[in-house]
């Protein structure tokens, strides 16, 4: 996530355009102009060798030439010349640079060619790059308007970027009209340097910028963008617009999964998962930025509907179950209280439709009655030119009785001219307002998942019933035979023998290579059975008439063997054929479902969960996530699939065990983050009951990684190198791990039980105040940006936390800052130093050069440490009461 130079991008002292021209109609003296009339108060320095001045501002030769410092060039030269020009610019010690010529990568080998060179000058400069192929960009803290956009955006508090050029006329377009404010718009281009996930983190430190909005077409680096994306969403909210909402890809999958698991569903798992909005519709992006501009995402998903217009009032109810929500219940006490200022003939439900008959100028009371009703979590009020009241009015009513509540408030007001004044009106006084009720319902919708993603990021889940524990090396063996004899598809039993290592439950299956042997395992197992074809190469069973299902006896189980082999040689004669295998027919009562993976090559491995079955591609009710997975995330997944409602009991069918299912999708979760081989899995169906699970029909395709584990994931997965067993000065074994999601309540416990002297001691940051939050910063960590290991008694890793350490450091792996804390009842064991070495270790692995924290003078173990280490520091701090530590981790690089 490198922040180097940005400033020198986004906050430059001075700027040069490199081919500056006033010939009107080109480029570079469009940027010129707009650098002009933006109103930089910084020194511009037009660079072109054939000029003395351009636009009555003095011309330079070369960068070389101009005898100040430069922070920012525009480039406006030939995409050929531009590896050179920042040789020469990096010359100079510039540090950004904006490249606006196409002719990269889009026109193929060549042109990408061009990019690497322009890749490699900027790297070796350090310079910083927009572009190429972009508009530029426009920041209105500095009056910086460094593009050849139509005119200077509207100030505001809005980020924009966009990879397409033409959205971002469209939308600089509609924002002057509308009078949307932005930080930043800025257009990226190809994005060979500066990329969305580094806008994001930018944006996400500047206090200027309130929301983030971007136009996506595709995301290279994944797993940076999710990083960013993570840890900003919790304090800034993205609002993605993405293009390419097509199945295209699906079709050439081996499986169900990945037939079911599209492109676009992906990258919705994702952008949830991150905490990201996604809207598909371009005024869909500005009414949400304007909503959490104004007002609070709600609580929950109960929206009081208030109407004078009965018809539109059924429409935002309809509206609501498109997205499977409803309006809120009215308690009684609420329709008492309205009863009061509505007329008799009102709805006495919700929709609240109050008819033509009400006195308009009492609508603010119902509002407030509303906000204060605890069943009620949103509230829209929709209102219609009428002849008793116009809708300007009607505005100005509402900004001058308005309720104050944290409750987010839609007013739709739909027309023409005379309901344009009201909405006018009621936008420049604060209210988010819309000219429709699906617009009003898309809107409160997609702020509803939004703070559902919130909530996700910082909930704690709750633990599996016992540890999730795996046997690698027998998966390691699963997955190697075959691949290193190229083959590809593993066998049914492979398959199921590579689950039930991961402790996936699967019916029992065995091969027979021939009639004899087949009938021999059926008595073993007990009829009646089922015979499937066993193959090397065949993926979907039942296309080649490879199942037979109720063998009760030994000629049954012959004669489905033959007819197995007869109908292979008939549909599939090119196709390998092993022989059976025979398997236990379950009679279990219970649901089919499906659970699967596939490589997605831009996420990596990708879950799917549904209604399992033969007709599993034409249902197609399935949800799609991210590995790894937790029993929090996991639910989700199951909660949003329809079949769900079967699956908690559905008339007088009991319910499934839940919390089975959850486990096993964790399970499945483990197993392709750790083997990047998978390139597709199936398990269906999977049969689940109250009490039992199987897999009875499993397939996994395998092939080279394109990564090793665990660079081949979208998230960062628990880093188990770090686990480490020591034993204190009183001979006590201590297990060191990283902290888990799961880790908040004993964390939680850790925390209060520290006295006040341990708050503030050892290279540590004082908890004087935490809550919730503040736990679920510890816990939900991203382990690619920072760490935390936790000191726990029992080796199983569950036991008490007697200690924690943790670095956080900035972006550019520059520095972390370190701290460590060990319970009263721990100190002076050996177990902070332990620790903070670890802690300077793990680090140093991730990059960073140094390290830093406070100790107070008395701690002797803490600074004998220190100053036994090669190449650290420790200086007094002004206060007095604390010294500062400096570590340089390079020694631990070596």
């Amino acid at each position: 996530m490198s922040q180097y130079n940005l400033n020198k991008l986004f906050h430059p002292e001075s700027v040069a355009v490199l081919g500056a021209s006033d010939r009107s109609g080109t480029v570079a003296c469009t940027v010129m102009e707009n650098l002009i009339a933006g109103g930089f108060q910084g020194p511009i320095y037009p660079i072109n060798p054939k000029r003395e001045q351009i636009m009555g501002i003095a011309a330079f030769p070369s960068v070389t030439k101009v005898q100040n410092p430069i922070d920012l060039v525009v480039i406006c030269t030939a995409i050929a010349s531009v590896p050179t020009v920042l040789e020469e610019c990096a010359s100079v010690g510039i540090g950004a640079a904006i490249i606006f010529a196409a002719g990269g990568k889009e026109i193929g080998e060549e042109g990408a060619l061009i990019e690497e060179q322009i890749r490699a000058a900027a790297r070796k400069g350090r310079i910083r790059l927009v572009g190429p192929n972009c508009m530029g960009i426009s920041v209105g803290a500095v009056d910086l308007n460094a593009s050849f956009f139509q005119g200077m955006p509207h100030q505001g508090r809005v980020a924009f970027a966009s990879q397409s050029g033409a959205m971002c006329s469209t939308v600089l377009d509609y924002g002057l009209g509308e009078r949307i404010g932005f930080s930043h718009f800025v257009s990226v281009g190809s994005m060979i340097d500066v990329d969305f996930a580094d806008l994001i983190d930018y944006f996400g430190n500047d206090p200027d910028v309130g929301s983030i909005i971007l136009y996506v077409e595709g995301i290279s680096n994944t797993r940076k963008f999710l990083s960013a994306a993570r840890a900003v969403s919790r304090i800034k909210p993205i609002i993605v617009l993405k293009s390419g909402r097509s199945q295209a890809g699906a079709a050439a999958a081996q499986s169900h999964t990945g037939a079911l698991a599209g492109e676009d569903m992906v990258y919705d798992a994702a952008f949830k998962r991150a905490g990201i909005i996604r809207v598909n519709m371009l005024e869909d992006v500005f009414n949400c930025a304007d909503l959490l501009a104004k007002q609070t995402p709600p609580r929950g998903s109960n929206m009081a509907i208030i109407t004078v217009a009965g018809g539109l009032g059924v429409m935002a109810a309809d509206y609501l179950s498109e997205y499977g929500l409803q309006p809120a219940i009215l308690r009684s006490e609420t329709i008492k209280a309205l009863n009061q200022y509505c007329p008799p003939v009102w709805s006495h439900t919700n929709p609240i439709d109050v008819t033509g008959a009400m006195n308009f100028a009492d609508m603010p009371k119902l509002i407030s009655i509303c906000a204060q009703a605890e069943e009620i979590d949103a509230i829209s009020v929709i209102f219609i030119p009428n002849g008793l009241m116009p809708p300007a009015e009607f505005a100005e009513l509402l900004v001058r009785e308005r309720t104050v509540t944290d409750k987010p408030i839609f007013v739709v007001l739909p027309g023409g001219e005379q309901a344009k004044a009201g909405r006018n009106v009621l936008s420049q006084n604060g209210f988010p307002t819309f000219a429709s009720p699906d617009s009003a319902i898309r809107s409160f919708h997609y702020l509803y998942e939004y703070q559902r993603g919130l909530e996700m990021l910082t909930e704690v889940p709750r633990p599996t019933r016992t540890a999730v524990k795996v046997d690698r090396e027998a998966g390691r063996a699963i997955v190697d035979g075959p691949l290193g004899s190229q083959r590809h598809l593993l066998t049914e039993y492979e398959s199921k023998q590579l689950l039930s290592a991961y402790g996936i439950p699967a019916n029992e299956t065995y091969v027979a290579e021939d009639p004899i042997r087949a009938v021999q395992l059926a008595r073993k197992i007990g009829y009646p059975v089922v015979a499937k074809i066993h193959s090397h190469t065949i993926t979907h069973k039942s296309d080649v008439g490879g199942i037979r299902l109720d063998l009760r006896n030994a000629d049954d189980v012959i004669d489905a063997f033959n007819q197995i082999k007869e109908a292979v040689e008939l549909h599939a004669p090119e196709d390998h054929f092993g022989g059976v295998t025979i398997q236990k027919m379950v009679r279990d009562k219970g649901y089919e479902v499906i659970l699967g993976s596939k490589f997605d090559p831009d996420f990596g491995p990708v879950i799917v969960f549904g209604m399992g079955g033969v007709m599993t591609e034409i249902i197609k009710d399935r949800a799609v996530g991210l590995p790894p997975l937790n029993r929090l995330l996991a639910g989700r997944m199951i909660e949003e699939t329809k079949v769900f409602q079967l699956l908690k009991g559905f008339r007088g069918q009991p319910g499934v065990n839940i919390e089975l299912l959850e486990e096993i999708l964790i399970r499945l979760g483990r197993l392709v983050s750790d083997f990047p081989e998978i390139q597709e899995l199936d398990i269906n169906p999977l049969l689940i009951s109250d009490r039992t699970a199987y897999a009875l029909d499993a397939r996994v395709v395998i092939g080279p990684p394109a990564r090793p584990a665990p660079w081949h994931m979208a998230l960062s997965t628990y880093p188990e190198e770090y686990e480490e067993e020591i034993v204190s000065r009183e001979g006590k074994r201590v297990l060191i791990r990283p902290v888990r999601p799961e880790d908040a309540p004993w964390l939680t416990g850790f925390v209060v039980a520290l006295s006040e002297s341990s708050r503030s001691g050892k290279l540590v940051r004082p908890y004087q105040d935490f809550d919730d939050q503040f736990i679920a910063r510890l816990t939900q960590i991203d382990y690619d940006r920072d760490m935390v290991l936790l000191a726990v008694t029992s080796l199983q890793g569950t036991g008490e936390i007697v200690g924690m350490a943790r670095y956080f450091g900035d972006p550019d792996l520059i520095e972390a800052e370190v701290f460590v804390t060990i319970v009263d009842a721990w100190q002076g064991k050996g177990i902070g130093a332990k620790m903070l070495q670890l802690i300077w270790k793990a680090a140093a692995k991730r990059g960073f050069k140094k390290a830093w924290g406070y100790c107070r003078p008395s701690n002797e173990g803490i600074i004998s440490l220190v100053e036994r280490q090669e190449k650290a520091q420790i200086f007094p701090v002004e206060d007095g009461q604390r010294l500062k530590v400096l570590v340089d981790l390079t020694v631990f690089q070596q």
